[in-house]
This record gives structure tokens, C-alpha cells and sequence, in this order.
């Protein structure tokens, strides 16, 4: 039997990814995009297969109307994946409460907006998969990405939770943690301040591989939908799914480094408890 997919920021990147993908599958999807006028060409290409709907997924008073639409026209949402984004790069010092407003707006109040108003519909039938884009930033930040790392984390930390409220229904979650890749997500970027001269060995560097990066990166987002669907497929989805030699590089050593720190104070942490 086919899925029905909910798929955000659809038009491009691992969106349109996505989308491709579960439609050789044979799946149908909704694709959601703020200018639904980008998924033309997919739309003719597929037309039994896949269907354009508006969203911005900062409104979130449009989510409900656009879930209760797709669920209501279709039966079921199968598979909701949380993907629309964008980058950001600047210094803690220079980032302004409404730039990190707006990253959060996006990349978390949206998605939990999104997943509050499927899951009725995942709980009624006790199957589904929600599908979280996060970034090897959810697991390790950087120089100049600290909001946007700020952003992924928190999307971590609630779907991490999520998994073990919904996986005793029969519902997965999968947070998918991408290296760097051949989307338009640099290209899609914003930025903050000027550049302190005092950072710019530290966020200069960052901004510069963001600012002159793309085009460059070796991950393949064909690729990476393809582990995606085989992860959604296996008979144990995994919690995360790391993408790329870099992400998995990165966690790697960003784990040994959390682990090095607990070895090196775990007496001093352990020592903390009151004495009898």
C-alpha cells in the first residue's frame, strides 16, 4: 500500500529530494512550499503522485487547516517530514533577539506545530514516522552557527522525547543529522553584523566557507533521501541518522571530547551530593 507524505520546503534542496524519491517508491506526496507556484515542474511530472499545497511553516495558524485538508482528502498521513530551513551565521556578541526568534520560529515552533497537528491522526491508526531535519549542528556547533545550532538542538532535545512518547504507539521519529551537501542551503543563508574584527579568525572562517561553499559540498541529496527511506523501511528505525563523512566525523569527535570532559571532573561532579 502506498504512504501519503506531508513534505515541507518541498521545492528544493532535500526537499525535493524527498519528494522524488517517495514518488519511485510509488508513495503520494504533499508537497508544501511557501511559493507552491516552484513545484510546477514536479507536479506535471507526477500528477497522480504528487500535489502542491501552500505553507509557511512559521504560520502555524495555517498548520492545522492545511492537516486537517491533507488528512481529510487522503485518509492518512503516513510520513511527516519536518524540512524546511535555512542557515545563519553570525557571532553570539551580533545576533539580535529577532534573528534568533525568527530561526526558532522556523526550525522549531513550525515543526512542533506540524507534529502536534499530525499526530491525532498517527495515534488513531497507531503507524506513521515523523521525520526531523536536523544538521550534524544538532549534535556539535561551531564558530558563527551558534543560533542555528541553538535551533537544531532544541529540535533534537523535543523529538528525542517525542520518540519515546510515540514509539509505544507504533509511531517513529527519525532525526536525520546531514553533513554538508549539494542543496541551495548556503544560498538560503543570514547573516549577522558586520564581523567583529575580534572574530574573525573564529565566525570570519565560518562565514566564508558558508559565503563561498556552495557548489562544493560532497554530499549527494538523491543520496541521502535514498538512506532516509531506508531507514523509514528497516525493521528498527533508528533514532538519528547521521549523513556524510563530515557529520559522522564531526559527532565522533565531539563525542569523545564530551566524554573526555566527564572522565576528567566526573570525581569533582560525583562529589557534589550531600553528606550523610
Amino acid at each position: 500500500m502506498s504512504k501519503v507524505w506531508l513534505i515541507t520546503g518541498a521545492n528544493s534542496g532535500f526537499g525535493r529530494a524527498f519528494t522524488e524519491a517517495a514518488v519511485a517508491a510509488g508513495d503520494v506526496v504533499v508537497a508544501a512550499a511557501r511559493r507552491i507556484g516552484t513545484l510546477d515542474d514536479l507536479v506535471a511530472a507526477h500528477p497522480d503522485q504528487v500535489e502542491a499545497v501552500a505553507l509557511d511553516v512559521t504560520d502555524t495558524a495555517a498548520i492545522d487547516a492545511v492537516v486537517r485538508d491533507v488528512a481529510a482528502r487522503h485518509g492518512r498521513i503516513d510520513v511527516l517530514v519536518n524540512n524546511a530551513g535555512r542557515t545563519h551565521v553570525g557571532s553570539a556578541e551580533e545576533t539580535s533577539d529577532a534573528e534568533l526568534r525568527s530561526l526558532f520560529d522556523l526550525h522549531v515552533f513550525g515543526p512542533a506545530a506540524l507534529t502536534r497537528a499530525v499526530l491525532p491522526h498517527m495515534r488513531a491508526r497507531r503507524s506513521g514516522a515523523i521525520v526531523q531535519l536536523s544538521s550534524v549542528g544538532g549534535q556539535a556547533s561551531m564558530a558563527g552557527f551558534g543560533a542555528y545550532s541553538a535551533t537544531k538542538f532544541a529540535l533534537e532535545g523535543m523529538s528525542e522525547a517525542l520518540a519515546a512518547e510515540v514509539r509505544p504507539l507504533g509511531i517513529d521519529v527519525l532525526i536525520v543529522e546531514p553533513g554538508a551537501f549539494r542543496t541551495s542551503l548556503f544560498g538560503n543563508h543570514s547573516l549577522s553584523g558586520d564581523g567583529v574584527a575580534d572574530y574573525a579568525d573564529t565566525v570570519g572562517a565560518t562565514r566564508a566557507f558558508v559565503e563561498t561553499g556552495g557548489g562544493t559540498q560532497a554530499g549527494d541529496p538523491a543520496k541521502a533521501a535514498a538512506a532516509v527511506l531506508a531507514a523509514l523501511n528497516a525493521e528498527e528505525t533508528p533514532l538519528r541518522l547521521a549523513l556524510g563523512d563530515d557529520s559522522i566525523d564531526t559527532i565522533l569527535t565531539h563525542l569523545e571530547m564530551v566524554r573526555g570532559d566527564l572522565a576528567a571532573w566526573e570525581k569533582v561532579g560525583r562529589d557534589t551530593k550531600l553528606d550523610d
